[in-house]
């Protein structure tokens, strides 16, 4: 049964790679995965060697031994903590799309179109690429993600020159995330299990992380597709209103607010999206009341911006967020991520010296961050959390941390951010494999070994 759920999934997986080839929406193979290999699991559930619960990061013991309404209930729980995990990243990223749209009805971005002068696609890249990288490290590297790419929307009006800037912001977007202890989830994972602190994660992966931003920028920046300065867009444009840059700040101060929130009060960053939504919700409609009072107008008939907002918003990459993120938690609640993680452990060869022992471990590290490009990294780190048992701050958990970060970024579907991306610019999977990939490659491969000399420094 194990190996029909792992055809499954890699039918779907093929199906969402070649996407523009069938011509069916990823959405399509997204759910079917999801629904067909959740309802294998169900069928055969008396089959498995194996479960892991994700809850307490480990393999369920005796699970053999449980009769079948035990694991039957066992995998409703699992079903519904996985689901409640994806409910979570999809209402907020729901908040933050809508306060993304709420702050484009006002105009806001124009904010920020005039400050940004240059014409020049070599700058406009590096500008991109830094506020990603810092972004994602203060409001997370989806949500940086989301916040840039609209903003690219709003910029840059060649799809083929947007989708370039698209795949260096995913790039530096994991990257910022990766020195991070909210910056991307597994790093919070690996923050939240005590094993690295906010101290020595900034001193061991500033500079690899860095290095994983500046190395693809600069040879990005080098590629003809870059040279040369942006088209000017003739179409008239909305000039910035009244309350254009005070939705702008408001915004995106509403959206840095999130992870202050969730440091206070140690509730999910969605519960502080909501928050931050209804706050810039309440201003953008006293604020439009105010408008219409004065000019009578409306967006399309929406008197309400939040409304309007709602229905900008891409639902199709939410579902698709939806299906991919419950079809690999099929995977993992059969163990099946954990055996991954755990066999390049044991496939590595046994060796006697201390040196020796820690250059396996940082071979197994890095075949996990090229893993992490294949298959979501969250369980590959739920798994080194019941392979590894070194110390808080051990230099090795901060190589996962940043394996699993920023080695998603080779493959458009191996991260939140590259999933994102791939949903709201409709980025085909091949063109970020030709196009993108080897500067995520080798940005990955030199933050690593600035990695292995910053190591030796503390």
């Amino acid at each position: 049964m194990e190996t029909i759920i792992i055809t499954v999934f890699i039918a779907g997986y093929l199906a969402i790679t070649l996407e523009h080839s069938l011509k069916i929406d990823k959405l399509i193979p997204a759910l079917i995965m999801m629904a067909v290999s959740w309802a294998f699991i169900s069928f055969g559930i008396d089959d498995f060697n194996s479960w892991f619960d994700s809850s307490k990061h480990a393999l369920v013991s005796n699970f053999e031994g449980l009769t079948h309404d035990s694991k039957m209930h066992l995998m409703e729980e699992t079903l519904l903590h996985h689901l409640g995990k994806t409910a979570e990243i999809l209402v907020f990223l729901l908040g933050a799309m809508t306060i993304v749209e709420i702050i484009a009805y006002f105009n806001g971005f124009s904010t920020i179109k005039n400050f940004i002068r240059t014409k020049s696609k070599t700058k406009l890249l590096w500008i991109f690429c830094w506020l990603a990288f810092v972004l994602s490290a203060i409001i997370d590297n989806l949500t940086a993600t989301i916040v840039l790419i609209s903003l690219l929307q709003k910029l840059v009006k060649d799809r083929e020159i947007r989708l370039w800037f698209a795949g260096l912001i995913v790039i530096s977007a994991n990257a910022g995330g990766a020195f991070s202890p909210i910056g991307d989830v597994t790093t919070t994972m690996l923050w939240i299990a005590d094993k690295v602190t906010t101290t020595y994660l900034f001193g061991y992966l500033l500079l690899p992380s860095l290095a994983c931003m500046l190395v693809p920028t600069f040879l990005a920046s080098k590629l003809s597709v870059f040279k040369g300065n942006l088209e000017v867009d003739d179409t008239k444009e909305d000039p910035p209103g009244r309350f254009s840059g005070t939705m702008l700040y408001l915004g995106l101060s509403a959206i840095v607010f999130v992870p202050i929130f969730k440091m206070v009060t140690h509730l999910p960053p969605y519960v502080g999206m909501m928050l931050s939504l209804g706050v810039v919700a309440i201003f953008a409609e006293i604020y439009t009341s105010s408008k219409f009072s004065l000019e009578g107008l409306s967006k399309e008939g929406h008197s309400s911006p939040v409304h309007y907002s709602l229905t900008k918003i891409e639902l199709p990459s939410i579902l698709f967020f939806l299906g991919i993120l419950m079809a690999v938690a099929a995977l993992e609640s059969l163990g099946i991520l954990f055996g991954f993680a755990d066999w390049l452990k044991l496939a590595t060869p046994r060796v006697g010296t201390e040196v020796a022992s820690a250059a396996v471990s940082d071979l197994v590290v890095l075949l996990l961050g090229v893993g992490s490009a294949v298959i979501d990294n969250v369980p590959l780190v739920a798994a080194s959390l019941g392979m590894f048992s070194e110390s808080t701050d051990d230099i090795l958990w901060h190589f996962i941390a940043y394996s699993a970060g920023t080695g998603g970024s080779m493959l458009i579907i191996g991260s939140a951010a590259g999933v994102v991306a791939m949903g709201m610019e409709r980025i085909n999977f091949f063109w970020y494999l030709k196009k993108i990939s080897w500067l995520a490659f080798m940005g990955f491969i030199c933050g690593a070994l600035v990695f292995l000399f910053t190591r030796t420094l503390f």
